[in-house]
């Protein structure tokens, strides 16, 4: 590690001038986790289970019931991955058989707002990208004659 680089990753933000910045400065240093809470926070499983979170608690088979193509296995490790972030909170009821729930923590509960305006910006733009698809597309085949 270099010498006056704080091992604290919240000040891998601080020092980024977006201005003049490398976009991909925080993925180079060190001290800031930032790539590897993206990777976690924006994997398609983790986002549909945030999703599915918001403002109720839902047990494991609800959950992958919900999920269309999740495996168990899958759905395991994401949901071990959040509760480890902190963004999902797993409660095991001492009843036989057990009865294990899931919701989203207060901080689970910021990113799913983040993530509504994804899903906001995604509904309001998706005929323009179908349109720029198309567009791509075509001039590709013509360049492949």
């Amino acid at each position: 590690m270099e010498e006056g680089t704080s091992k604290s990753p919240s000040n891998c933000a601080s020092t980024v001038d977006y201005g003049d910045a490398d976009p991909f400065q925080w993925d180079t240093r060190e001290d800031c986790q930032v790539r590897q809470i993206l990777d976690r926070v924006a994997d398609k499983w983790s986002l549909l289970v945030i999703a599915l979170l918001e403002h109720r608690r839902l047990r494991f088979t609800e959950l992958r019931r919900e999920i269309d193509g999740v495996s168990q296995r899958m759905l395991t490790v994401t949901l071990r991955q959040l509760e480890r972030d902190g963004l999902v909170k797993r409660t095991v009821h001492p009843v036989v058989p057990p009865r294990v729930e899931y919701e989203l923590t207060p901080l689970g509960g910021t990113l799913h707002a983040t993530i509504q305006s994804l899903v906001t910006w995604t509904e309001e733009h998706q005929r323009e990208i179908a349109q720029a698809r198309e567009a791509y597309d075509n001039r590709e085949s013509v360049q492949a004659r």
